[in-house]
């Protein structure tokens, strides 16, 4: 290890409010910055949005030496030094979009010591080149962003993040390592921690709750008349629509542009040259919708995503979460939306199949299928089902008041009598089958398999008669989300009963379900003044060939605009605002806003 520098989080502190213009760091921040300063492996697993850059950013800048920063995505290390030259911070980076002369001279310059932090795809770990440069040039410190990619059990496995262990032991003095995710079930995290080599790493969960936004599942709607209606009570408000396939994203991008709404697309499918062209078109706000596959989306430093919605359900709750949290990053509200059709279960069990060999692996992914299923029929509290899910213990009964499930006013129905009706169909089934024979029996219908197994004799057969098959998969998959049903981890599960389901079936449980209904949109204070300093920042970030976002965060104009600074100590004054960008921008949104004032003085 290298010498304790003797630094303090008061220091780190004086760097967050003189560059980045907050006045002071988040609690889970505060620990992980503590630790690394004071010299030990650190892994930080953060909600997106949580501010993992500030972690190592701020640290870096009072290290002595070059910080190396590796990352999985070329999108994400031209944002982050964007931003970062946006706040007079020299960093760059060195990964594949360069041509050899461009990467050589930034080698030079890294060797010269001209930049405080360099960005690497972990592919460049194993290259002589880097390795050589990293044992002459000083390397005190080493973050690693989307740790959980160097784990076969996460959701986003990359062969390349095994070459970091091998390349920290080549360096002559140890760095101090800081590894960072979103997030990470306890397998994924004890994998982090050894094949990344953390030595007693302090390990740091700050919360996977994101308070702002809200989590809707909608089921059984029209997609394309929602989807379409949507966008268009959100016209000014920037997005992403996330869908399974490639053919999936062009026949939604298609519909979307007949609507003559400007919308780009993102999958595996179009040329580097196309993703890139479509990706800066979102982060300039050329384009406010993105439909996109999961390939888009990691890393993006977009931090005014006002909505998430799913096309359709992913295949388990890390990417789900991973998906939906690119919503409301500046920590205003935020938006997901879940769009759940039966046939999601299919494609989702075909991908799996297509994709997924080993036999471990792929019954594992299919048990993480099931407990996404169980979240979009559970009608408890969507947001503590899901920090239930990475562990975070929720009391029984939790609401956040901000999901679909607790903001449902909706009338309760009473469904203990088809829920026995259920229980004793799959009992007398001998817990042997799934839901779609289960609910055919219940239905009455005389197709081959139900004849084949003599099930037409039941007594529980035709029970449901009066309900649709689909309304009867509906109440099935509700009991199982509930936990009265188990499922056994196959492409084809199995229904088995659970405990409580011996309640239901003596009459001393009652089981109800609701149907859901879709917030709207409500009007905030200060709105008409924002939309102005949005088209102002969309100005100046053409201007300098930026995102948006570099210029000011959404949550920065939003408090611009209810505060109203009139002086550059009063803007100063406004999160988000350092001292560089005072400098920088300042000045004419200064001027927009005493514009406005003048304006509401005349009486309009």
């Amino acid at each position: 290890m290298i010498n304790n520098t003797n630094l303090t989080l008061d220091q780190a502190r004086r760097v967050l409010q003189r560059i980045y213009g907050y006045p002071d760091f988040r609690e889970g921040q505060k620990s992980i910055i503590q630790d690394i300063l004071r010299n030990q492996d650190t892994l930080g697993i953060m909600p997106t949005g949580g501010g993992k850059s500030i972690c190592y950013q701020v640290p870096a800048l009072l290290l002595p030496g070059t910080t190396i920063v590796v990352s999985p995505l070329i999108s994400l290390m031209k944002d982050q030094v964007d931003a970062l030259d946006g706040l007079g911070i020299p960093a760059t980076y060195i990964n594949s979009s360069l041509t050899g002369s461009e990467t050589s001279r930034r080698l030079r310059g890294a060797a010269a010591g001209e930049y405080k932090l360099i960005y690497v795809a972990p592919e460049r770990l194993e290259t002589d080149m880097f390795v050589s440069l990293a044992q002459r040039i000083d390397v005190p410190f080493v973050a690693i962003d989307e740790a959980h990619c160097v784990s076969q059990w996460g959701h986003d496995f990359r062969t390349s993040y095994l070459a970091v262990a091998p390349f920290l032991r080549q360096l002559e003095r140890r760095p101090r390592i800081a590894a960072f995710t979103a997030t990470a079930t306890e397998n994924v995290r004890t994998d982090i921690v050894r094949l990344l080599g953390l030595e007693s790493p302090k390990v740091h969960v700050t919360g996977f709750d994101r308070s702002n936004l809200s989590f809707s599942v909608l089921k059984g709607v029209n997609r394309e008349d929602y989807v379409m209606q949507y966008l268009t009570r959100h016209e000014d408000q920037a997005g992403i629509i996330y869908a399974a396939t490639r053919k999936e994203v062009d026949q939604v991008h298609q519909m979307i542009r007949r609507k003559g709404i400007p919308a780009g697309k993102y999958h595996a499918g179009l040329s580097d040259g196309e993703r890139q062209e479509m990706q800066n078109q979102f982060l300039r706000d050329d384009v406010r919708v993105m439909v996109a596959t999961n390939a888009f989306g990691m890393g993006i430093d977009k931090s005014n995503v006002r909505y998430v919605l799913h096309w359709s359900m992913p295949k388990n709750m890390e990417s789900y979460y991973q998906e939906a949290g690119r919503a409301g990053r500046d920590g205003e509200p935020g938006e997901c939306i879940l769009l759940y059709q039966p046939q999601d279960i299919l494609m989702q069990k075909f991908l799996i199949e297509q994709s997924v060999s080993a036999p471990e692996r792929k019954q594992q992914e299919f048990r993480k299928l099931q407990l996404m299923i169980d979240y979009c029929h559970t009608q408890n509290c969507l947001r503590s089902y899901i920090l239930g899910y990475f562990g975070e213990r929720q009391e029984t009964g939790a609401k956040c008041g901000n999901c679909s499930s607790c903001n449902d006013d909706s009338e309760v129905v009473d469904m203990t009598v088809e829920a026995q009706q259920i229980l004793s169909c799959i009992r007398r089934m001998n817990e042997r089958f799934g839901v779609t024979l289960v609910a055919q029996v219940l239905k009455g219908s005389s197709n081959k398999r139900v004849l084949e197994f003599r099930f037409d004799r039941l007594p529980t057969y035709g029970l449901m008669k009066h309900h649709s098959e689909k309304t009867i998969m509906d109440m099935i998959q509700l009991l199982i989300a509930d936990g009265y049903i188990g499922l056994t981890d196959s492409q084809y599960p199995v229904l088995r009963l659970l405990a409580p389901a011996a309640d239901v079936l003596r009459g001393e449980k009652q089981v109800s379900r609701k149907v859901r209904e879709v917030k709207k949109r409500v009007a905030r204070a200060g709105d008409a003044l924002f939309d102005e300093l949005r088209a102002l920042r969309k100005q100046l970030a053409d201007r300098d060939g930026v995102p948006p976002y570099v210029v000011f965060a959404d949550s920065t104009l939003r408090e611009i605009a209810e505060q109203l600074p009139e002086t550059e100590a009063q803007l100063l004054a406004v999160k988000g605002v350092g001292q560089a960008k005072l400098t920088k921008y300042g000045l004419p949104f200064l001027e927009a806003v005493r514009a406005y004032m003048a304006q509401q003085a005349l009486g309009g």
